[in-house]
């Protein structure tokens, strides 16, 4: 398990985050950065299942994480600072802008889309990157438009209660709702979505003719893979599921099968982001905009 999951949150944890919190309020530059240190790649891994583009989601962490920066003087400690934080993620995902690939898309679009793109032979490996990448990038890049034909709540609950194996008592915190409402929402996001994979993808119904292999050439064809610009498939990376809770009980559950299509994307890193807040910090507007010194 990843150390520093916020999402598995104990007294000891919290307490090390209200006193990075307290030295960052108090000016402490190096307890900001740990700060940041401990989450960004976390906001970036959720930002990226919302946006399905590492270019908006890297703009989006930026946002968040400049956002949260700002409200830490306010910060009062009624809740603990994952949850603080976190709250603060949930909302800006929820209502920021629409990135380059997100667009008002149904099941049913998409379901035409993937059978009107031809299947076709492999590329010849001779001339990019491996041919393995190729279907990883086209297999990566498919599941994450699926989520993407979810709604943007829809779309949130499943990739923090099904993928990074959020409970519901903490799902129901970051959403300001009801563990039972929380499990309601999460129900019909894996109704939806794993309906339409059952129906059409065949990495988790053997009965589907569409395999990965076999639409690669025609993602490259439509544009959907660029060989030169691998987006998602970047040589070898750990998968979500190295770091997400779950048991062997519940892999053995159908949903968790499905759930497990997703939890074997890449876990990303994210670009650094203390170099450009250190030089944020530094101007006059940052300052004349926070209570921080």
């Amino acid at each position: 398990m990843m150390e520093n999951n916020p999402f598995e949150s104990s007294d000891r944890a919290d307490a090390e985050e209200r006193t990075l919190v307290a030295r960052a309020k108090a000016g402490d530059r190096d307890a900001l950065e740990a700060f940041v240190g401990r989450h960004q790649r976390w906001i970036y891994n959720i930002a990226i299942r919302m946006l399905a583009h590492p270019a908006d989601a890297e703009d989006a962490t930026q946002e968040i994480l400049i956002k949260a920066i700002t409200r830490l003087a306010a910060f009062e400690g009624r809740s603990t600072v994952r949850t603080w934080l976190y709250r603060v993620v949930v909302n800006h995902v929820l209502n920021m802008r629409r990135g380059r690939v997100e667009r008002p898309m149904t099941f049913s679009e998409y379901g035409r889309g993937l059978d009107g793109t031809p299947d076709l032979d492999l590329p010849d490996s001779a001339t990019g990157p491996d041919v393995r990448l190729l279907v990883d990038e086209a297999r990566i890049g498919c599941t994450s438009a699926m989520l993407l034909c979810l709604d943007r709540e829809q779309r949130l609950v499943y990739v923090l209660g099904e993928i990074l194996g959020v409970t519901d008592v903490i799902g129901a915190e970051l959403l300001d709702t009801s563990p039972d409402s929380f499990r309601q929402r999460l129900a019909r996001a894996r109704r939806d979505l794993h309906s339409f994979m059952n129906d059409k993808c065949g990495l988790v119904n053997q009965d589907n003719p569409c395999r990965c292999a076999r639409k690669t050439a025609g993602f490259i064809q439509c544009g959907h893979v660029d060989p030169a610009n691998l987006l998602f498939a970047r040589g070898r990376v750990r998968q979500v599921r190295e770091f997400a809770p779950s048991t062997s009980d519940a892999l053995a559950t159908l949903d968790a099968r499905y759930a497990d299509v997703f939890r074997q994307h890449p876990f990303y890193e994210s670009r650094d982001l203390v170099p450009m807040l250190r030089q944020l910090l530094d101007t006059p507007e940052w300052r004349r905009a926070t209570d921080l010194p």
